[in-house]
């Protein structure tokens, strides 16, 4: 494999990140959920307007791996109002990382998860957290080794359907 290295997105990497993101989330989780499901929930999450508004919005920051000319995972941090729910000022909420299917276990995961946790430290932050969908084994595993620990549950909604998200956080020194 050749290097990887991540750049910071803006509202030009729209449509990439529409793909990017479209992409990485249905191979995560189509297989266990209802391809209705999944289709209404990759319109809505990655509709134009949405995306641009997360993109413009001054208290989150989008991140793109590459692998040379090709984009092969993402990352989206957020900060202050833009926090989806504990709205912490001391904290940075990892909301998004995903990390296309061709490149499980080969470290893109690991180091957009360090350019988050280098965004936490040069922004001050205490903790970083984030909800993971308990049945994401390969995620948990992930961020539990990253030294995070769950502190609650909260519900994530998949159409009608309601998934159990466990949130976790990791206190930084």
């Amino acid at each position: 494999m050749t290097s990887i290295h991540i750049t910071q997105a803006s509202v030009q990497d729209l449509n990439l990140l529409q793909d990017l993101g479209r992409e990485t989330f249905y191979e995560t989780f189509a297989p266990h959920n209802s391809e209705e499901q999944i289709q209404q929930y990759l319109t809505d999450s990655f509709a134009e307007d949405k995306l641009t508004e997360e993109l413009n919005h001054p208290d989150s920051l989008f991140f793109i791996a590459w692998e040379d000319e090709n984009p092969v995972g993402y990352l989206k941090v957020n900060s202050g109002t833009a926090q989806t729910e504990l709205q912490d000022e001391t904290s940075l909420e990892l909301e998004r990382i995903y990390v296309k299917s061709s490149h499980h276990g080969k470290k893109v995961g690991q180091l957009l998860y360090n350019k988050a946790l280098e965004t936490a430290v040069e922004y001050r932050k205490k903790y970083l957290w984030l909800g993971v969908w308990e049945e994401n084994h390969r995620a948990v595993s992930f961020y539990k080794k990253n030294g995070f620990e769950e502190f609650g549950k909260h519900i994530f909604r998949l159409g009608d359907e309601e998934q159990t998200d466990l949130m976790m956080k990791k206190i930084l020194d």
